[in-house]
């Protein structure tokens, strides 16, 4: 054979080669599709302050584990606590000033006993003066005199009487359904609960992480102060959306990690995401922009899904956020899924390389 033949043949054997790669690409990218767009990704808890003040003790140090109900830092308590010691006095003098109540409407009561008693005399000396001025005995100016004493007492006890109504208003419910006391408590009980924000407790498990708090820093209400990150891991990776046309919830899948070369795990999707952040409408009250593309064949747009390693992964709590991953789908037939595992683990040898 000459060089030429040669030459010839291995082009031929070449694009062959090409050929059938070429379509076993296209094939796989349907029925066997495999990303390397996958991450372990952690919750992220940011622990923001509900108060402002001043630092005083950090408890904790950078990448410690921390159980829920720990400590993380404290804020100066010494203004919360006058706060507290305030709140509480407005609440001693609430019940103090309705004892002053109850005292004015025990005087008012006593007064309007004693204006009765006038009214009641006032009233004999003006039905006595009427009989004694039919029989000529007095004149009509006692008669009008008695009258007006009477009407004068009249007056004065409705004016006790509506001065009674408004000490009852102004005293209002008796015991803590008052609501000067009620408000008085919730004084207390808001002074309460901000002197209880004034340490900073984790509310969940986990590692704290990027931790720059120093004592003496002064806390904002709202502000992130530092992120514990938890210890719950969760699998996802973005597929091309015509790459899951075959696929569904509880499809099989298998899953190769950077940290991890050589190992292969088996895995399952749990969850498809309902939709990515680019088809997200917002009202911001303007006119909607259309998508342009300068392409030929634009971008494939891809669809994140999530998945539940199978068997033992409790590692998957061990790796960092962020981890990267290579994820490998499997069709429903045996075939496929064969061609789909030995696919996965030549990734997984490569990750020996790079």
């Amino acid at each position: 054979m000459t060089p030429e033949e040669k030459f010839t043949h291995y082009v031929r054997y070449s694009v062959i080669g090409f050929i059938c790669v070429f379509i076993y690409y296209l094939i796989a990218d349907v029925f066997l599709p495999v990303t390397p767009q996958a991450r372990v990704y952690h919750s992220v808890v940011q622990i923001s302050p509900q108060i402002s003040g001043r630092i005083v003790n950090v408890a904790v140090d950078n990448n410690q584990m921390v159980k829920a109900g720990d400590t993380l830092f404290e804020i100066d308590s010494g203004p919360y606590q006058l706060a507290l010691h305030q709140a509480q006095l407005t609440l001693a003098d609430a019940r103090l000033q309705n004892k002053r109540y109850d005292s004015n409407i025990k005087a008012i009561q006593a007064k309007i006993a004693a204006s009765k008693a006038t009214l009641h005399q006032q009233k004999l000396l003006k039905e006595r003066g009427e009989k004694l001025f039919k029989q000529r005995t007095v004149s009509q100016q006692d008669v009008e005199s008695l009258l007006a004493n009477y009407e004068v007492s009249k007056a004065n006890q409705a004016a006790l009487e509506a001065q009674l109504s408004e000490a009852v208003l102004a005293r209002g419910d008796k015991g803590e359904d008052n609501l000067a006391i009620r408000h008085a408590l919730n004084q207390v009980s808001q002074a309460e609960l901000n002197l209880s924000y004034t340490k900073v407790s984790a509310l969940s498990d986990g590692v704290v992480t990027n931790l720059q708090l120093l004592d003496g820093a002064y806390a904002t209400t709202g502000q992130p102060l530092l992120a514990v990150v938890s210890k719950k891991a969760d699998l996802v990776a973005d597929f091309r959306e015509k790459s899951l046309m075959n696929m569904h919830k509880n499809s099989l899948a298998r899953v190769v990690f950077d940290s991890r070369p050589g190992e292969v795990y088996e895995a399952k999707i749990s969850s498809i995401e309902a939709g990515v952040s680019s088809g997200q409408l917002s009202a911001n009250g303007l006119l909607s922009t259309t998508e342009t593309s300068t392409r030929w064949v634009r971008d494939a747009q891809r669809q994140r899904l999530h998945f539940t390693v199978l068997g033992d992964n409790q590692f998957l709590s061990l790796m960092p956020s962020g981890a990267r991953a290579t994820v490998q789908l499997l069709p429903d037939n045996l075939i496929g899924q064969w061609f789909g595992a030995l696919q996965i683990r030549l990734i997984s040898w490569l990750h020996y390389i790079y």
